[in-house]
């Protein structure tokens, strides 16, 4: 898998644009012009805000498409129309939601879920130890100093940086020598980020101010001179936050200099759609470079740094297959490989040998290979079997070593390790156990925790249980589910799931989903196709023309669970964020009878024009384009907007947004609950909430969270039946 965070460009479309009037040709619904907010959770009928319809349509294939809501498109901070229209959204679903019982008992219950020291892994300078920790009520984390005598120093603390929290950092990383800190400062939530420096031994921010980086590593060079880092072209004056993305370049930055003289490192001029990304082998000699159209496939060059030639060379090229370089020995790379359908293996490939000749070090096993490690001098694999993790250990020329003992059944993640250093850390966390960092000695074989959190809420009451279930195809899904140990017969129940890009749904703990627990019910994670819990083929059985595979797990899921008596007639609650919240609206459009409240966070909604925002032209490869018929027709068949299916009762629908998100843009929500709101759906409600001063999920304050998370399970418990005891 290609290690960036999150998400080609769009070919010509073969469409023709038409404004016209008269009555809609597919499934959107009518104009309402209903403008009085009704504040009773259970009135009837729900009169919700005015929303303007527009006679677009968009001729694709023969298709007529119907698009009255492409207005929301508009950015409020020029668009007036838009900016009230949210301002009315806002009103109308705070007011309808400060009636919900329960709100205040599941706010209090998530302040005590989240209030555990949570650190995460360290990077080690010599003797001392940079890690980020958040505590309690901190709505950001802290950057610390451990040196070796323990004595431990603040070195960030976002609270100082903004009145409201808002203003955070990201991705960080500790130079060579322990001298200097890059740490890149993301504000609102969003996606973009400037990258800041500071100055270890005086506590002092450096001069150094570089813009625009987004998708980016930060990347150190060996002699602590300056980092590698990933940006795109500043946007031209006037131009949207949601416009899309192009131009992705990898630069060199040297500390003490103007931003205008860093050096274009990297770049795909000839493929600007691309992302590009960089990072060093553990001991800085090579920059190891991947470059993808849809971040999962990548092409990998490498740059030896210590020769006067620093000339990318490419090592794998158009490939359609998964690489990750894990480390280096001397001049051998070792890297993961996936090949096509196979489960992963590890491979090497001598760097000085004048062609790339690869070799297999540890080849396919009985299990998926997820992460690969090298620390001392052996290799730390982390392996999935049935969505539950092992972690091998391999001498470095591939032979078995035994395993490493693992507290339980849960997820490990965030491994450091580094070649000739017999330490090593994890995290491990599950649905009863908040994330811990572990140390473990790679020559003894000893396993401590490094910092063990204390939390207020009681997770020792918690059971976890798999469960297998099968799907309309007769694929066998797994499914975890989790509840307390006294519950009794079906129990309302939040389901969930993501199924997307390859990523999984391991057991790990939920500060968000473990009060739904404690109050009684459940919670269900199903590993639906389009993840990664089987490796390549599971991904692939789930995208592109294959989509509908995923939606039809999680209807089977929700289907399992009734059967089974796991949760009672119209108890379910299904949940899902980004492409999972997608899924959700995908499922409640083709299944609305199987559920009592659906909460789609930050979903995509507009399947027909994902594309064209922001960086959504690099999900073209995971979705489909809607320029090509065929994929065209798959997209329109589930795009949860263009389906939503008046006549039909539907559940009682939570959609959150954040306005600041430059991820999936928040008119995707805008638009998918305006047609909700203007179609004959029965009483129950459809509300959307939207986070000000917030984003994609990333760098919002705890506070945020906890207020957004009470308003979710108060919802989904008032209409799943779920009894709220103070």
């Amino acid at each position: 898998m290609v290690p960036l965070m999150s998400r080609r460009r769009f070919g010509k479309a073969i469409c023709a644009f038409a404004v016209v009037a008269g009555t809609q040709r597919t499934g959107l619904a009518g104009e309402n012009t209903a403008n009085v907010p009704s504040p009773n959770p259970d009135a009837k009928p729900i009169v919700y805000p005015q929303t303007k319809r527009d006679a677009v349509v968009e001729t694709q294939f023969g298709v007529s498409v119907p698009d009255p809501y492409r207005w929301l498109e508009g950015d409020p901070r020029t668009d007036t129309d838009v900016a009230s229209w949210i301002d009315n959204q806002r009103r109308f679903t705070t007011e309808y939601l400060s009636h919900l019982p329960g709100r205040d008992v599941f706010r209090k219950s998530l302040v005590s879920t989240f209030d555990y020291e949570r650190v995460g892994i360290p990077q080690r300078s010599g003797d001392r130890y940079f890690f980020t920790r958040k505590v309690g009520g901190q709505n950001q984390p802290l950057l610390v100093m451990r040196d070796d005598a323990g004595q431990e120093r603040i070195l960030l603390d976002p609270a100082t940086w903004s009145a409201d929290d808002t203003i955070t950092f990201a991705e960080w990383r500790v130079s060579r020598d322990g001298a200097y800190v890059a740490y890149a400062v993301q504000d609102g939530g969003s996606d973009w980020r400037t990258i800041r420096v500071l100055d270890v031994a005086t506590d002092k921010v450096t001069s150094d101010v570089v813009r625009w980086a987004r998708i980016t590593q930060i990347a150190w060079a060996n002699d602590g001179s300056g980092f590698y880092y990933s940006r795109y072209p500043e946007p031209k004056p006037g131009l949207s936050d949601a416009s899309g993305l192009i131009n992705h370049a990898i630069y060199f930055h040297r500390i003490g200099t103007p931003q205008a003289d860093d050096t274009l490192f990297f770049a795909t001029p000839s493929k600007p759609g691309r992302v590009n990304s960089a990072g060093l082998t553990p001991d800085g000699r090579y920059a190891i470079i991947y470059s993808t159209d849809d971040l999962v496939h990548a092409d990998v060059s490498v740059v030896d740094l210590e020769q006067g030639d620093q000339s990318p060379r490419t090592l794998i090229e158009n490939s359609i297959d998964r690489w990750s370089a894990i480390g280096n020995v001397s001049t051998k790379l070792l890297l993961m490989a996936t090949k096509g359908p196979e489960r992963s293996k590890i491979v090497s490939v001598d760097l000085a040998a004048s062609k790339p000749v690869f070799i297999d070090v540890v080849p396919e096993q009985d299990a998926h290979l997820t992460g690969a490690y090298i620390a001392d001098d052996r290799i730390l694999a982390i392996y999935f079997v049935d969505v539950k993790f092992e972690m091998r250990r391999f001498r470095l020329d591939g032979s078995p070593d035994g395993v490493v003992k693992l507290p339980g059944m849960g997820s490990v993640h965030a491994v450091f390790g580094e070649p000739g250093n017999r330490e090593a850390f994890f995290v491990y966390g599950s649905f009863n156990q908040a994330e811990t960092v572990y140390k473990y000695d790679v020559e003894t074989g000893q396993l401590v925790a490094w910092v063990e959190p204390a939390i207020g809420a009681d997770l020792a009451s918690i059971t976890v249980e798999q469960r297998f279930f099968r799907s309309k195809d007769g694929t066998r899904v797994p499914m975890f589910v989790a509840r307390r140990k006294d519950t009794v017969g079906p129990v309302p129940t939040l389901l969930t799931g993501y199924g997307a890009f390859g990523l999984s749904m391991p057991p790990a703990y939920s500060a968000m989903l473990t009060p739904w627990i404690l109050q009684g019910g459940a919670v269900a994670f199903a590993n639906i196709r389009g993840g990664g819990e089987y490796g390549a083929a599971w991904h692939e059985a789930g995208r592109g023309l294959k989509k509908q595979n995923s939606f039809d797990d999680m209807i089977a899921a929700a289907e399992y669970l009734h059967v089974s008596k796991m949760a009672p007639p119209n108890g379910i609650a299904i949940y899902g964020d980004s492409a999972g919240g997608l899924m959700v609206g995908a499922v409640v459009n083709q299944r609305p009878d199987l559920f009592a409240a659906a909460l789609p966070s930050v979903g995509v909604m507009d399947m027909l024009r994902f594309h064209k925002f922001t960086g959504g032209a690099l999900w073209l490869g995971e979705y489909g384009n809607p320029a090509r018929e065929e994929e065209f027709r798959n997209l329109l068949s589930y795009s949860p907007y263009h389906n939503v299916k008046p006549g039909k009762p539907y559940p009682a629908v939570l959609v959150t947004t954040g306005e600041a998100d430059n991820r999936v843009v928040p008119a995707h929500s805008f638009k998918y609950s305006a047609a909700l709101q203007a179609s004959d759906l029965g009483p129950r409600p459809r509300l959307l909430r939207i986070g000000a001063r917030a984003g994609h999920g990333t760098g919002k304050p705890a506070a945020k969270v906890i207020e957004e998370a009470a308003d979710m399970l108060a919802f989904a418990a008032h209409w799943t039946g779920l009894k709220i005891r103070g």
